[in-house]
């Protein structure tokens, strides 16, 4: 008998499952099921446009996606299309690998303001996120405030300040690299409530910022101690610390730094907490209020600067849209290690909460097979595939398949200027035109 399982969501989570799936079992049957046209969740919409080694990961996707046992059905909405009953109904197992795509807020006075935008959203619009191609930032300022330190912090402040040339290559979206090169932004602040030690770059991604052609990080060394604190080293794992010293060497480097005739800066700023956005309608600054660290937290000094700037971009984490039907807690789903209910499961983010990297979903997807194959064995039978088949035709549903989505990306590869590796469709009408 043949095991069905439905996958929701296209990102390293819900391939890591199917690929773990098949290894566990040979008679499976696994239907990967995406709202957008386009596969590969953040590795297309959230990986930075300047990091194309990062996304060659979708190679080994798409060799389990041409597996026989696996079939992907892009253009799918659960909830719209089709709903998590139904489908819970015609396989014997359905996992959620949907992410955490909604930015948490900043919870402060003046968040609400016209400039003030979440760094899924902003990362998603010069990614070409269909959900955010209309977003329209406000770019028109010399200062931007971006709150959180770490990468997809790095990444913001990277894309912003780096030249045409440095973005000749990527795959940067033409409406953003046109708005974003015409800018005349001219510094921008990452703010981190506690000490630099805490922050959580990679060593990578933070040194880059020393090697850009036109930008030049910018660290009040007074603010930087000669090594990682005891109290703290003690409780990191030795893979942690080794990151956490090197992040920090990098960081006396970048304070002895000397611009060297480049005109943009990136100002690393620590013990630092937005308290207000200042403004009317639209945002003319952020209020930032000094900390210091008490037992590893960061508590205010009441003492406060402000900062003009008429865009801010809080990158202080996500959560999950809610599901009908799956219990939701803390901004991800209720779950026992995986286990939301019997033949429903989770991985990635909307079973953990957003953190760690790409990488770091694998192990779910390898739990979430054995998970399933202790619940279910070999199926009981239900029809899988051939229901889902059955309902997308009698609705009417336009499917588009991962033939159909190959030949979007040579779309895509074919309208790029070179060196650009493609041309991203922002809106799924151009991306469905391919087809027609």
């Amino acid at each position: 008998m043949t095991l069905s399982v439905a996958i929701i969501g296209s990102g390293p989570s819900g391939f890591y499952t199917a690929e773990s799936l098949m290894r566990t079992i040979d008679d499976v049957e696994i239907d990967i099921i995406e709202k957008l046209p386009t596969p590969y969740g953040l590795i297309r919409g959230g990986v930075a446009p300047d990091h194309a080694k990062t996304k060659n990961i979708a190679r080994t996707y798409e060799k389990t996606a041409r597996d026989p046992r696996v079939r992907y059905y892009g253009n799918v909405t659960l909830g719209a299309d089709i709903g998590l009953e139904a489908l819970r109904g015609i396989y014997d197992a359905v996992v959620l690998a949907t992410g955490a795509a909604v930015d948490r807020p900043l919870g402060i006075p003046g968040d609400g303001k016209a400039g003030v935008l979440g760094v899924a959203a902003f990362v998603g619009w010069y990614n070409g996120h269909p959900d955010f191609r209309d977003l329209d930032p406000p770019l028109d300022t010399q200062a931007v405030a971006v709150i959180g330190v770490g990468n997809v912090a790095v990444d913001v402040a990277r894309v912003l300040t780096k030249t045409p040339n440095e973005m000749a290559a990527t795959d940067l979206t033409d409406y953003a690299a046109a708005a974003i090169h015409a800018a005349p932004i001219r510094d921008v602040y990452m703010f981190g409530r506690r000490a630099p030690h805490h922050a959580k770059f990679s060593n990578v991604e933070l040194r880059e910022m020393g090697q850009l052609e036109d930008s030049a990080p910018v660290l009040d060394p007074a603010e930087l101690t000669p090594d990682v604190p005891e109290d703290f080293a003690a409780t990191l794992s030795d893979r942690d610390l080794r990151m956490t010293r090197r992040n920090l060497a990098t960081l006396h480097d970048f304070a002895a730094m000397e611009p060297a005739g480049r005109t943009k800066r990136v100002h690393f700023r620590f013990y630092a907490s937005p308290v207000e956005i200042l403004g009317g309608d639209r945002v003319e600054g952020i209020r930032m209020e000094r900390t210091r660290i008490e037992g590893g937290r960061a508590v205010g000094t009441g003492e406060t600067f402000d900062i003009a700037c008429r865009l801010v971009i809080p990158a202080i984490g996500y959560y999950s849209e809610p599901v009908d039907g799956v219990p939701f807690e803390s901004g991800r789903s209720r779950n026992r290690d995986g286990r939301i209910e019997p033949g429903l499961y989770a991985v990635g983010w909307i079973k953990r909460g957003p953190s760690g990297v790409i990488g770091s979903n694998k192990p779910d997807g390898t739990a979430a097979a054995q998970q399933i194959v202790e619940d279910c064995g070999a199926g009981a039978g239900k029809p899988g595939r051939a229901a889902l088949d059955n309902h997308l035709q009698a609705n009417n549903i336009r499917v588009v398949s991962f033939d159909d989505w190959k030949r979007i990306e040579v779309a895509e590869e074919s309208a790029a200027a070179p060196p650009a590796p493609r041309r991203k469709f922002g809106r799924v009408p151009e991306m469905l035109a391919v087809l027609d």
